[in-house]
């Protein structure tokens, strides 16, 4: 599950590898801005947490940033009574087994180009943790430059959370399947962003190669825009330039001013699209669908469209 290639060996200098963020540092920060912290990330005290998010954690066993916390999205974000994201008290449960009150600053990086952090960050935001921020490139940026590694385990003291995440301080982030069928039959000027592979919008395939939870069902929301997720960033894997990116969504008609809800097949991947509008861009009615393709395509009697 790959997401983007590698650079080729001759790219990966420190030189490139030290280009600061374009963005405000309050939501993403570069390799370098990690960098030069981890000794505070580390110490057992810190008003800072590093975490690194992961689907696959055999990745965090092979080498993290130094003073990182391991956190399995498949376990650790997952609510234990449903298919779910963790609920209000499951949430501050687990950041204070991160070490994480109301007052720390939140660090996150992982695989994928950040799939699965910017999930977690979204999860975060949804219920209104005050300072979360992304490290740009993700892990495989962090490891292709050679930054710091190391294989030892970090388990911060648990603390009390210290506030309270009920009820969520930003639901305007979320959208559920009545949001969806809502918008569909009264409000047409709607914008839905399909971030998955054109194969899956199609309808060719429920889900990615080498997946096993898909839909019964192929095809998209009728009226989505293809918009693939990868398009957000660079070849490296750290987010494209301001311009960039605002010409990816100008090119498909998007508008900061639209009313936009982004899926793909559970949420990870269309939460790198929201992080791109919400919080990059600055568009300001941006939702994420987390429910997505496997919920919408198992469901009885909504529609859905094939092909482009």
């Amino acid at each position: 599950m790959t997401a983007e290639n590698p650079p080729d060996d001759a790219n990966r200098t420190r030189t490139d590898a030290s280009a600061e963020t374009q963005y405000p540092v309050d939501v993403l920060v570069s390799p370098d801005w990690v960098d030069a912290r981890l000794g505070q990330f580390a110490a057992a005290d810190s008003d800072m947490r590093l975490l690194e998010v992961d689907v696959n954690t055999a990745f965090y066993e092979t080498g993290h940033a130094p003073g990182a916390v391991d956190v399995d999205w498949r376990t650790d974000l997952r609510s234990a009574d449903s298919h779910d994201i963790l609920g209000p008290r499951e949430m501050e449960s687990f950041l204070g087994s991160c070490g994480i009150t109301a007052d720390t600053t939140v660090v996150v990086y992982g695989d994928n180009s950040n799939w699965f952090a910017t999930h977690f960050y979204w999860q975060l935001t949804y219920y209104g943790h005050p300072d979360v921020r992304i490290m740009d490139g993700g892990r495989e940026y962090w490891t292709d430059y050679d930054y710091p590694i190391t294989t030892e385990q970090v388990s911060p003291p648990t603390v009390e959370y210290g506030g309270t995440l009920d009820p969520p301080a930003r639901p305007a982030v979320r959208a559920y399947r009545e949001d969806v069928r809502e918008a569909l039959n009264t409000h047409p000027e709607t914008v839905f962003i399909d971030v998955r592979l054109p194969e899956e919008f199609r309808g060719d395939i429920t889900k990615p190669p080498g997946i096993d939870e898909g839909a019964l069902r192929g095809g998209h929301i009728p009226g989505a825009t293809n918009v693939f997720w990868a398009e957000n960033v660079r070849p490296d894997g750290r987010f494209k330039s301001p311009d960039d990116l605002r010409a990816v969504y100008e090119s498909r008609g998007i508008d900061p001013d639209d009313t936009v809800i982004v899926y793909c097949r559970i949420g990870e991947r269309s939460s790198v699209t929201w992080f791109v509008l919400e919080e990059l861009l600055g568009y300001e009615h941006v939702r994420n669908y987390d429910g997505s393709w496997t919920e919408w395509g198992n469901l009885i009697g909504v529609p859905i469209e094939v092909g482009e």
